[in-house]
């Protein structure tokens, strides 16, 4: 059994902003494997979908982003899953748009979402799929991950959501998280 995160904020008022990148990929994935979000536990909408006979458990915390640690600990022990298990879909300033950068573990690189897992499963290995959303000209951090996407960007944003379904079902069928690093770096 694996467990998908993606992370987001929860109310309407935030579809489609930066900060929603990690919503966006695994909204896809489940869309793109015909499932949809139709449970609620632990804070968080859950999506079980079998593909090649496995469980796969995606989640979008309800939480806001800084507590979504919160979310995924007590899911982690419910389905008695491991960080070695777990994935966690986020957006990443640092990159740009629709750019992916997979990861085995790391520090949080000022990304409160990741922070508060962090803090919540006491370590930083855990794997990560990274999009990019650019890093903010003449606005600040808040206002600009809270931004949308232009049109000429929502393009880009497409190419690099396609990428991290691609990358978290070679991971699915790999079984092989460096593999799938290599293959999508």
């Amino acid at each position: 059994m694996k467990m998908i995160v993606g992370l987001g904020n929860i109310e309407k008022k935030y579809e489609g902003t930066r900060h929603n990148v990690g919503f966006m990929v695994v909204e896809r994935f489940v869309e793109e494997h015909g499932g949809n979000f139709n449970k609620e536990k632990f804070d968080s909408l859950i999506s079980e979908l079998f593909i090649n006979g496995e469980k796969i458990i995606v989640i979008k915390p309800t939480t806001y982003m800084n507590e979504s640690g919160r979310a995924v600990r007590p899911l982690m022990d419910y389905f008695n899953l491991t960080t070695e298990d777990i994935i966690i879909c986020h957006d990443d300033m640092d990159l740009e748009i629709g750019h992916l950068r997979l990861r085995q573990k790391g520090s949080a690189g000022g990304h409160n979402g990741i922070k508060s897992i962090i803090s919540h499963v006491g370590t930083e290995k855990f794997k990560r799929v990274r999009v990019g959303i650019d890093h903010p000209q003449k606005m600040s951090v808040v206002d600009w991950v809270l931004s949308r996407f232009t049109k000429e960007q929502e393009a880009k944003l497409d190419d690099g959501l396609t990428r991290a379904v691609a990358a978290l079902d070679d991971w699915i069928e790999n079984d092989d998280f460096m593999n799938t690093m290599n293959r999508f770096n």
